[in-house]
């Protein structure tokens, strides 16, 4: 495609913008022959320091909003029209994805990737075309303007061309809010699961934190809204937007049931039965019935859907190993420790919860002592390890999660992760359940500069037997 073509707005002159180009890139390592290469700025650096770079790895033009001397053909913009040129050209190279699905962005603390999973799949159960994007499926929970368009293109390009209706769910960061990695984008619906601690290292404050995730709720964004109103933060969104809004509650599964089987519920006075386990799952599940409901799926069949769809990868995973059973958890939040410790607690109240957790390294530092009092406050006995340390000291993440512990609470520090794992597993008695949590569906160990592989599920598994 000619660079006339995707930078239309902009004045070029003839044999610049005749140039073609085949991909477009913001991040230099992923250049090649044939790139458009933007020199955006970040938080840390200037996307023009990697411009040679660029070129280098082949590079035919770069967007920068300043001068610079390269072989190639510069063409300098206003920082303000950067976002919005990368995500027009982003989308135009890949034929505008965009506007062949009805998408749906959620965002919230926790629960992003498993409303999105459930989503996807009830759709699909639905008969519908459908794909998820997000933590499960990318490097980063939402990628920059280039890597996203060229996944909502996989997953359109993926979908049976004789099914009209075609659903992409996105999970939508705070920080891919502030950096406008979705800017070019309009959502059918916009959800909102929750606010909780967390990247308080990037946003400073709870208001502040809360003020980007409102953001997206805005009619540049999307046409409507679905929000979880049982937390204070959803009642305070739901309040304040202009977009149409449905509420969501708790109350919405009447006489629901749990067990470490499923989840039972009526919804819209059809009955739900449904593999997810957790009441953290009822709630997201919730969530994304109601999506379905606002993209025009009737409510029974959208009820009956529910038994097919697929459990969530590192979400509330059970393994069971004679008369022990071990449950495996993404939850890395002190809001989402407590709400899977609680759920746990109330699915299997006989035995004892032996927990196993470390907090990430080079991550909000603030929510450790917290999430340190939460798991040995709800465990019976807890074992403080290693999670991803990246470049800090895992002895000194370690001490920041116990110095939060309750001092009456049976607290171990084991640093070696999977050393940790087998002193669970080992001292639990008939009926306890190990709880893993902090890493779910992750199947590495970053230490350092070095990726391990290692997998909660894995390890578990092995342990077990």
């Amino acid at each position: 495609m000619q660079l006339g073509d995707l930078l239309d707005d902009v004045s070029l002159d003839v044999a610049t913008s005749s140039i073609e180009i085949t991909r477009v890139e913001i991040d230099s390592r992923s250049c090649e022959p044939g790139t458009l290469f933007f020199a955006m700025p970040g938080t840390s650096s200037h996307g023009s320091l990697y411009a040679h770079d660029a070129v280098d790895r082949g590079a035919l033009c770069v967007v920068a909003d300043t001068a610079l001397k390269l072989g190639v053909p510069v063409v300098v913009v206003p920082t303000s029209q950067l976002h919005a040129l990368v995500a027009h050209a982003s989308a135009t190279i890949v034929n505008h994805p965009e506007a062949r699905a009805k998408l749906v962005g959620v965002t919230g603390t926790n629960g992003k990737t498993s409303t999105t999973t459930t989503l996807a799949s009830l759709a699909r159960a639905l008969s519908w075309n459908a794909a998820s994007i997000g933590t499960l499926t990318n490097q980063r929970t939402t990628p920059a303007a280039p890597e996203l368009y060229r996944a909502l293109a996989n997953a359109v390009e993926s979908f049976d061309a004789a099914t009209p209706n075609r659903l992409v769910a996105m999970e939508v960061s705070s920080h891919a809010l502030d950096q406008h990695r979705i800017e070019g984008l309009r959502f059918c619906v916009a959800a909102f699961t929750n606010l909780g601690h967390d990247h308080l290292d990037y946003h400073e404050t709870m208001e502040k934190y809360f003020q980007v995730k409102a953001s997206l709720f805005a009619p540049e964004y999307a046409k409507r809204a679905v929000i979880w109103t049982d937390d204070e933060y959803g009642e305070r969104l739901a309040s304040m937007t202009s977009l149409p809004v449905t509420r969501v509650s708790r109350q919405d599964a009447v006489d629901a049931v749990s067990s470490l089987r499923g989840s039972t519920f009526f919804w819209r006075g059809h009955l739900v039965n449904s593999p997810l386990i957790g009441g953290y799952n009822v709630d997201n599940a919730l969530v994304a019935m109601t999506i379905m409901s606002c993209l025009g799926a009737d409510d029974a069949a959208i009820a009956a859907s529910m038994g097919e769809v697929t459990s969530i990868p590192g979400r509330f995973d059970v393994l069971y190993g004679g008369d022990v059973t071990v449950i495996i958890d993404y939850a890395h939040t002190p809001e989402g420790l407590a709400r899977l410790l609680g759920d746990v607690r109330l699915l299997q109240p006989t035995g004892r919860v032996v927990s196993v957790f470390g907090a990430g390294g080079d991550r909000d530092r603030a929510k450790r002592p917290e999430m340190g009092r939460v798991v040995s406050e709800l465990s019976d006995f807890t074992f403080v390890t290693s999670d991803n340390p990246r470049s800090e000291q895992p002895d000194a993440i370690i001490d920041a999660v116990m110095s939060g512990a309750v001092p009456s609470a049976n607290v171990e520090r084991i640093t070696d992760r999977r050393e940790a794992i087998r002193r669970a597993i080992e001292s639990a008695l008939a009926g306890d359940v190990v709880v893993l949590a902090g890493k779910g569906h992750e199947s590495t160990q970053i230490i350092g500069d070095v990726v391990l592989p290692f997998d909660d599920r894995v390890v578990a598994k092995e342990l077990l037997k």
